[in-house]
C-alpha cells in the first residue's frame, strides 16, 4: 500500500474546509428560516431552492474539494475529473433540495424529517465517492469497508439533524450553534470516509495520469464559490424586496411612509383620472331680450 498524506498544506485545509462548512450551513439555515415565514408556495420554494445551494453547494461539495486540496500521494502524480468533479456538485445540491422541499412543506414530523435525512445523507455518500472515482493516480484506490459505513452513518445522522435544525432554529445564536454542529458533522463525514481510502500503486503509465493538477481544483472551486454567492445574494435581495413592498402574497403593500397611506392600486387609478382630458363645460343657453309691444297694440290698449 501507498503511503497517502491527507494534510499536505498543514491545519490550512481543516481550517478553510471548517470555514467553507460553516459558512454555508450558516446561509442555509438563514434561508431556510426565511422560507419558513414565507406566505407563498412559489416563494418558499424559491427560499429553499437558495438554501439547496448554499448547505449542498458550499457546506458540503466545497468543503470536501478543499480539503482534497490536502490530498497527496508521495509516489504518485494526483490528477482530477473536471466532468465527474461536476457530477458530485450536481448530486448534492439536488439531493440536499430534494429533502429541503420534502421537510419545508406540510406539518413537520421526525418521520418525514428521518426519510428525507435518509435521502440527502445518501445523496452526500454518492457526491463524496464520485468525487473520489474522479480521482485519478497512478494506481487502484480501494477503500476499508468498516470506515465507509461509519462515513454513510455519519453522514445520515448529519443530513438528518440539518434537516431538523431547518424546521426549527430562530434567531442568530441558534443558527450559529447549529451552524457549528452541522460544519463538525460534515467535517467529521469527510475525514472519515478519507481514512477509509487506501491505494495501491502500479507504474506510471507512458501516457501520464488524465485530469488537472489539484492546486488547478482552485480555479473551479473559486468559480462555484463566486458564482453560488452571487446567485444567493441577488436571489435573496429580489426574494426580500418583494416580501417588504408586499404582503407575501403578492399584494402591493399600503405605503407606510405617507401621512395619508395609499395604496399602489389607488396612487394608479388616480394617475390615470389625472391624465384623462377633462370634458369641455357644457354651454349657458340664453334668453331672448325682451321685445316692445308693437304700436298698433298700445294705441289700442291706451284707446280702451
Amino acid at each position: 500500500m501507498a503511503e497517502v498524506h491527507h494534510f499536505t498544506y498543514g491545519v490550512f485545509n481543516p481550517i478553510a474546509a471548517f470555514l467553507l462548512a460553516f459558512l454555508g450551513s450558516f446561509l442555509g439555515l438563514v434561508c431556510t428560516g426565511r422560507a419558513r415565514s414565507a406566505r407563498t408556495r412559489s416563494r418558499r420554494n424559491r427560499w429553499l431552492m437558495i438554501a439547496a445551494f448554499s448547505i449542498g453547494g458550499a457546506a458540503i461539495w466545497l468543503m470536501h474539494f478543499t480539503a482534497m486540496l490536502g490530498f497527496d500521494v508521495p509516489a504518485s502524480p494526483v490528477r482530477f475529473d473536471v466532468a465527474l468533479t461536476m457530477v458530485s456538485l450536481g448530486l448534492c445540491v439536488l439531493t440536499v433540495g430534494v429533502g429541503l422541499m420534502v421537510v419545508g412543506h406540510g406539518r413537520r414530523s421526525f418521520g418525514k424529517t428521518a426519510v428525507a435525512g435518509v435521502l440527502t445523507g445518501a445523496g452526500i455518500v454518492a457526491m463524496h465517492y464520485t468525487g473520489m472515482a474522479g480521482l485519478h493516480v497512478s494506481g487502484d484506490l480501494s477503500f476499508r469497508m468498516p470506515l465507509v459505513v461509519a462515513s454513510a452513518i455519519i453522514a445520515v445522522v448529519a443530513a438528518t439533524a440539518a434537516l431538523w435544525f431547518t424546521q426549527l432554529v430562530k434567531g442568530w445564536v441558534p443558527i450559529t450553534g447549529a451552524a457549528v454542529v452541522m460544519a463538525i458533522a460534515v467535517c467529521g463525514m469527510h475525514y472519515t470516509a478519507m481514512a477509509a481510502t487506501t491505494v495501491k500503486l502500479t507504474p506510471v503509465p507512458p501516457e501520464g495520469i488524465s485530469g488537472i493538477r489539484p492546486l488547478l481544483m482552485i480555479v473551479p472551486i473559486t468559480v462555484v464559490t463566486a458564482a453560488t454567492i452571487l446567485a444567493m445574494a441577488l436571489s435573496a435581495l429580489q426574494a426580500m424586496t418583494e416580501e417588504v413592498f408586499t404582503d407575501g402574497a403578492g399584494t402591493p403593500k399600503r405605503g407606510v411612509h405617507a401621512e395619508n397611506p395609499w395604496s399602489l392600486k389607488q396612487a394608479s387609478a388616480l394617475a390615470m383620472r389625472r391624465s384623462r382630458p377633462s370634458p369641455s363645460p357644457r354651454p349657458i343657453p340664453t334668453r331672448p331680450a325682451p321685445t316692445s309691444k308693437p304700436p298698433v297694440e298700445a294705441a289700442t290698449t291706451a284707446t280702451s
